[in-house]
Formats: structure tokens, sequence, C-alpha cells
């Protein structure tokens, strides 16, 4: 028992000591800085990787501390330098965010347009990209249909699917065939032709003829 109290009497000795030392020291340094910075005179200018070192230490005394040890700059500037970090990490992950969606949005759109367009090269895609406002260059579009396991316009093959897609409004279609009619003179074999466009459904070509003799 009474070695316990013995050895803790001498841990909170040892603390209260180095306490003493380490308030000894601060209060050492603090008159340093304030000689060098006597000798010095006139501005000092710091580097950013500088700004960030005594606003990240700066950060951890606090306000009150500060106005004790700090002698370059006020303890005002360095807390807001150390706002300003933390406001430029939040804004840079933003950045980074919104940058990833406007990737994903590009990879998207560069497939979809090779793969309804089979004829469409890295330049007509690219083409129909800044129309959209997206500037992106030939080798990014060949990047990602590579990655997509697209070939490149020559090289790609177009389903009859895509092909009709792609021509749908220059596409028509036409049909034959007879009617036997009784008039007058008989039965008589009519034959009819005609042509529809796929796209509008209308017949802008019909023809009807009878059979002679």
């Amino acid at each position: 028992m009474m070695e316990g109290a013995a050895l803790r009497f001498m841990l909170m000795a040892f603390a209260g000591w180095w306490s003493d030392q380490r308030q000894a020291a601060v209060a050492y340094l603090v008159e340093e800085n304030r000689i060098l910075r006597a000798q010095l005179r006139g501005r000092r200018r710091l580097t950013d990787e500088d700004r960030c070192r005594l606003a990240r230490a700066g950060q951890r005394l606090g306000r009150r501390l500060l106005r004790q040890v700090a002698t370059i700059v006020t303890p005002d500037t360095i807390l807001r330098w150390h706002r300003q970090l933390i406001a430029h990490k939040r804004m840079y992950a933003k950045g980074r965010r919104r940058r990833s969606g406007v990737l994903a949005e590009i990879r998207w759109l560069v497939v979809r347009m090779a793969e309804e367009n089979p004829t469409w090269g890295y330049t007509r895609i690219r083409g129909a990209l800044k129309n959209v406002g997206h500037q992106v260059g030939r080798s990014t579009i060949a990047r990602i249909l590579k990655a997509q396991g697209i070939r490149p316009a020559p090289e790609r093959p177009t389903s009859w699917q895509a092909f009709l897609r792609a021509h749908w409004g220059a596409i028509a279609g036409a049909d034959f065939f007879t009617t036997e009619v009784w008039t007058w003179r008989g039965l008589v074999t009519y034959y009819t032709v005609f042509v529809i466009d796929l796209a509008s459904r209308r017949v802008p070509r019909r023809r009807l003829d009878a059979a002679s003799g």
C-alpha cells in the first residue's frame, strides 16, 4: 500500500516537473521568436506550405494560447488560415464528385452514340458531344469504346435493328397483289402496286391496272 502511494507521488512529481519544463521551453521559444522577429523586421513572406503548417499547429492551441506564443502572425490570421483550409478541402471534394458525375455522363453518351450510330467514328462522336457542351478528345473517346468492347467504326458490326433505326426516315415498303372483280364484262383481274412510307405510314405511290384481253 505504501509502495503504491509512493509510486503515485513520484509520478505526479515527475508530471509536474515535466509540465514545468515544457512551459519553460515554450517561454524560451517565444522570447527567441520575438528577438528574431525584431532583428528581421519588415514583411515576412510565407509560402502556402508555411501557412498550412502554422494553421494546423495553431488550431490545436486555440486563440488564448496563440496570443501567448504566436509572434510571426496574429492568432486571428492563423485561425483564418485554418478555416480556409477546411473550406478548400470541402470545395475540392465537391468538385471531385461533380467531375465524377460529368465523366459518367460522357461515358454513357459515347457508348450510346456508338451503338445507335454504327457508322460514326471518333471525330463524328466528338462533334456530337461538343454540340451538347462536352469537350472530349478523340483519344478519350477511343479509350471509352475500347473499355466497353466496342470496335472502331469501320470494324463495328451493324445489327439489322440498328440499321433500321438509323435509316427509318428514308425506308419505304412496297407490295403487289391481284384482285378478281366481276364487272359487266365478266371476271376481271386487277393488279395493284403500292408504296408506303414506314415512318409516317403514308402511301404516296399506288397504281391499279386491269388485265387486258
